[in-house]
Order: structure tokens, then sequence, then C-alpha cells
């Protein structure tokens, strides 16, 4: 059996979690790139010399069957997830609450669930999950968000709590304003104005590049080093309200 570690990162099709694998992959890792979409997941795993993993992390069947063919895990980024609809609590979609609840908080507790068994046999293995500043703070338009992102934070932290003492650390990574191809564009349906509007003025936001760094890091450190939570803004942004934009 090879000693190379294995890295599985959800939501690996594109933005944050695509970042993360090539990241990983050149930090040693042999990576799971796992995705709903296939053909995107294929090329990735080709250019990194990875697995190619389609599963829906909002499928618990889908998620069982890749659990069982996995041998060992060393590493899990928790990286699927995302925004829908910035509409005010009054007239919030019950159907939008639900989808954000379902990828960001249950996809989390389900990938984690069915992998911890290996987790834990490895030795010495990582839960890292990307939430959001949104898990921390919310702002108006975004309570279905940021609850589902508060409800990620509560799962990690009770979850740090409950393997002390097992060889697994949890860490959780928060960033706050990052430039993806598609996260804004998600959010707002495909609205292109609206989702442009988000970073306007904004000089230097993040990129999934910096927060695929971020992840690395954590992962790379001595493993009795565990950093809980790294909270990650662009320098404009001092704040989730305070963002200094050049107009």
């Amino acid at each position: 059996m090879s000693d190379q570690k294995i890295a599985v990162v959800s939501g690996a099709s594109s933005g944050i979690g695509a970042a993360t694998a090539r990241h990983l992959a050149a930090a040693g890792f042999h990576v799971h790139a796992l995705a709903r979409r296939t053909d995107r997941v294929e090329a990735l795993a080709k250019e990194i010399n990875g697995t190619a993993v389609t599963c829906d992390v909002t499928d618990d069947y889908a998620v069982a069957q890749y659990a069982a063919t996995v041998d060992r895990v060393d590493l899990l980024v928790n990286n699927a997830g995302g925004a829908i609809g910035a509409d005010p609590v009054a007239s919030a979609s019950v159907a939008d609450w639900q989808a954000m609840y379902d990828v960001n908080v249950l996809g989390t507790l389900r990938l984690t669930k069915a992998l911890l068994p290996a987790l834990i046999a490895s030795g010495a293995g990582t839960v890292v999950t990307v939430s959001s500043t949104a898990g921390l703070i919310v702002y108006e338009g975004g309570g279905g968000y940021a609850a589902a992102k508060h409800a990620q934070t509560a799962l990690v932290e009770t979850l740090r709590l409950e393997l002390c003492g097992d060889p697994v650390r949890v860490v959780e990574i928060d960033p706050g304003m990052v430039k993806t191809d598609e996260f804004a564009l998600n959010r707002f349906a495909g609205d292109a104005t609206r989702a442009a509007s988000v970073y306007a003025g904004v000089e230097h936001p993040l990129t999934a590049d910096d927060i695929a760094a971020c992840i690395t890091w954590t992962a790379t450190l001595p493993h009795h080093v565990n950093i809980d939570r790294l909270v990650v803004r662009p320098l404009a942004q001092a704040a989730q309200h305070k963002v200094h934009r050049v107009l």
C-alpha cells in the first residue's frame, strides 16, 4: 500500500474546491476530487493525477456508496456549499433556505459521518470545514445563508469536543469576501450585474487560491497543532459591514 496521504475535497468542480485540490496535490496528497459535475472533476483529476468522484453531498445514498469504496482517508475538506438569494426574512423562500441548509450543513454532516471511521483509523486525520464569516455574524439579506453557516459552525465546534482524545484534528476556515467565478452568480440566479456589484470598487478581494493556501497550511502543520478557527478577509474588508471601495 502506498504511503501517500489521501485527501477528499468536496465541491471540487470549481472555485475554492478546485483550487484546494490543486494545492493539496502540489503538497503531496493524492486527492479525491468530489462534486456533482462529472466532466469538471474528471478534467481536474487528470490535471492533478488524482481521483474523480461524482457525488452529490445532499444525496444520502451517493455519499454512502462513495464511502464504501474508500480504504484510507487522511484529510477531509468539507467545501461543498453556497448561498441562494438575498431576500429579507419577511419574504424569504423556504425552499431556498432548505437547499442552503441541505448542502452547507447536512452535506457536511453526511460526508463527515461517512468518512470519520477512516479518518480515525488513519491515526492522524484532519477535518477542515469551509464555513464563512456569515457563520459568525449576520447581515441584512443574508438570513438564510447566515443561518446555515451558523449551524455549520456549531456542527464543527461540537465535533471537535466529541473527538477530543481521538487522533483527528477539526479545523474551521471562515472566509470573508472571496471573488470566484460562480459563488455570487449562483446566489443571484445568474444575474452577472448583481453579482459584480458585490465586489465593485474592491481592489483585491480574496481569491480561491488564497483560501486554498490557508486550507493547505492548516492541514500540513504538525499533527499536534490544531487551528480551531481561521477567519480570513481581504485587507479592504475590516468587518462584515465595513468594506473599503474605490469608486
